[in-house]
C-alpha cells in the first residue's frame, strides 16, 4: 500500500472522530440542564386547623333513650371485646380488670380482691359513687375522659348503639337486674339541688307559700 492510500485512511479516521466529537458537544449544549443559582426548597403541605380551634370531644347521648332500643344479644357480641380483661360470671375471677358480675349500681372501685388505680379510687369517693347507667355510658365512651388517671387502656366505644347494647347486656349479669331508666328523663325534671334558689312563679301566678320550718332534731 502506497503512502497515498495510508493518508486517505488516516484522514477518514480523523474525520470520523471529528464528527462523533462534534455531535457529542452539540448534544450536550442542546440537552444541558444547568443547576439553579439558588437551591430550591421542598414544599410540605400542612393541614390547617379548623376555624375556632380543635373540635371538642363528643358527648355521650342520654343512656335512658339509648337503652330503650338496646339489643341484649348484640351487646353480648360487643362484650367479647371486654373479655380479654374482664369476666362476667358470678364469683368470676379478676383478670387485668375486675369481674363485671352485677356491675350496674355497684360501688366504684370496691370490688373485692382487685387493686384499683389511684385515679379510680379518687373518682369513687370511697365507694360513694356507683356504676350508674350514666357513669357506664360515659366511661365506655371515653374511660380516660371520665376517670382521670385510670389504668384502663381501652380507647372506648364511640358508637351509641354499641354502648347501649353492651350496657343492656351487663344489666343481665345479675341475680336481680336493676330497673331501666325512664326514656326522656332530663336534668330539667330533676329535683333542685339543696341550696338552689326556688323557681320563679309564672306570670300571673301567686308565689308559692314558704315551707314550714322543720322541727328541731332530738338531742
Amino acid at each position: 500500500m502506497d503512502s497515498f492510500e495510508i493518508n486517505k485512511l488516516i484522514g477518514g479516521l480523523l474525520g470520523t472522530v471529528f464528527v462523533v466529537f462534534s455531535v457529542g458537544i452539540i448534544s450536550d449544549a442542546l440537552f444541558a440542564s444547568p443547576a439553579p443559582e439558588k437551591p430550591g426548597y421542598a414544599i410540605e403541605a400542612t393541614e390547617e386547623p379548623a376555624e375556632g380551634g380543635p373540635a371538642a370531644p363528643a358527648e355521650a347521648k342520654p343512656i335512658a333513650d339509648l337503652l330503650a332500643n338496646a339489643n341484649v344479644e348484640a351487646g353480648a357480641s360487643v362484650f367479647k371485646k371486654c373479655q380479654a380483661c374482664h369476666t362476667g360470671e358470678k364469683g368470676g375471677p379478676n383478670k387485668v380488670g375486675p369481674d363485671l358480675w352485677d356491675i350496674v349500681d355497684r360501688p366504684i372501685a370496691e370490688h373485692a380482691g382487685f387493686a384499683y388505680s389511684a385515679g379510680m379510687k379518687e373518682f369513687s369517693k370511697g365507694g360513694a359513687e356507683k356504676w350508674t347507667y350514666d357513669h357506664l355510658n360515659n366511661f365506655l365512651l371515653s374511660p380516660k375522659k371520665l376517670v382521670k388517671g385510670t389504668a384502663m387502656g381501652f380507647a372506648g366505644l364511640p358508637k351509641d348503639e354499641d354502648r347501649a347494647n353492651v350496657i343492656a347486656y351487663l344489666r343481665t349479669l345479675s341475680d336481680s337486674p336493676k330497673p331501666l331508666p325512664t326514656p326522656g328523663a332530663s336534668a330539667e325534671n330533676a329535683a333542685p339541688a339543696e341550696g338552689a334558689a326556688p323557681a320563679k312563679p309564672a306570670e300571673g301566678e301567686a308565689p308559692a307559700a314558704p315551707a314550714a320550718p322543720a322541727p328541731a332534731p332530738a338531742q
